[in-house]
């Protein structure tokens, strides 16, 4: 097969080849084809050389924004092997930043989120249910389809008790929503979430601060979700205002209440499985897309349990 690769100039060539040509190294070992190329024309021979093509051209779109690394190119290898060579895959794009959907699951919960106002995403850490969240949040502010941001998470830690802690209330919650700044920082850059957070375009509060609202035109992200009680995610639910979008996220094998079978997720899973305008989208401990090293970790905690 032969075809040739929409590049912009000699350095991202060099980017999707890797040093010595590493990644080029890994993508044939792992299809089991032969590469070869004279610049930005590839020839490719075996029996995987439409998933390799397709791997090289999703990475060549890559490096337009970014340095490919090993890991990159690994995720790469694992997104083609998971779906079907029909399939179209589905990419989230920000003004900074594309977003590749990794495997089928993940497919399914970006659709999800697109396509209803409410929808649940269960699995195990490293399925990318919050980064990817975060990623449609910022599609849809920056599209103004929304007006603003909510970011919400119980602090079980603190015991929804956060008046030990210094600072203002920002300040007293930021450490439990870390992985969601770290997604939007990503996304946005520092300077842009700094500025919409100063403008309440983005605001982050405890799940506790959102009883008595009603949120329109906004999208709203609850992390953690495993940590909240019955009480707390029925309140949560009925927030959701006109032209509004949620998307609650948690792993019901890492709950931290002292009466985990009383867990507001695991009740709702139970009350609205069939309300078919709210979606739950399950992920798998093959769906990490994480170090190699986590699937493992959270397989063996599986077999284990």
């Amino acid at each position: 097969m032969k075809f040739t690769l929409d590049i912009d100039n000699a350095e991202q060539l060099a980017n999707i080849c890797g040093s010595l040509d590493k990644n080029l190294e890994t993508i044939a070992k792992s299809f089991d084809v032969e590469i070869s190329n004279k610049g930005v024309d590839f020839n490719i021979t075996g029996d995987n050389k439409t998933l390799t093509s397709k791997l090289l051209q999703d990475l060549a779109i890559l490096a337009k924004t970014q340095t490919i690394n090993l890991h990159d190119v690994e995720l790469g290898i694992k997104t083609q092997t998971d779906f079907d060579s029909s399939s179209k895959i589905i990419s989230i794009k920000t003004k900074r930043k594309f977003i590749h959907v990794r495997n089928v699951n993940q497919q399914h919960y970006v659709n999800a989120i697109k396509n209803q106002d409410c929808t649940f995403g269960i699995g195990p850490a490293g399925t990318g249910k919050t980064y990817l969240a975060v990623a449609r949040a910022v599609e849809a502010l920056e599209r103004s389809d929304v007006r603003r941001l909510v970011l919400v998470r119980p602090a079980v830690e603190a015991g929804e008790k956060l008046g030990f802690l210094p600072g203002d209330m920002n300040e007293k919650v930021d450490p439990y929503l870390r992985p969601i700044y770290d997604a939007l920082y990503e996304m946005m850059g520092f300077e842009k979430v700094t500025k919409l957070l100063d403008k309440n375009v983005i605001e982050v509060a405890p799940l506790a601060f959102m009883r008595g609202r009603t949120l329109n035109e906004a999208f709203i992200i609850l992390d953690e979700a495993q940590n909240t009680t019955i009480e707390q995610m029925k309140m949560f639910l009925t927030r959701l205002g006109f032209g509004s979008k949620m998307v609650i996220t948690g792993d019901i094998t890492q709950i931290d209440l002292h009466k985990p079978n009383l867990s507001g997720l695991l009740h709702t899973i139970k009350v609205l499985k069939n309300e078919h305008k709210i979606s739950f989208c399950h992920f798998e401990s093959k769906d990490v897309v994480r170090h190699k090293l986590v699937q493992h970790i959270v397989l063996a905690y599986e077999k284990f349990e």
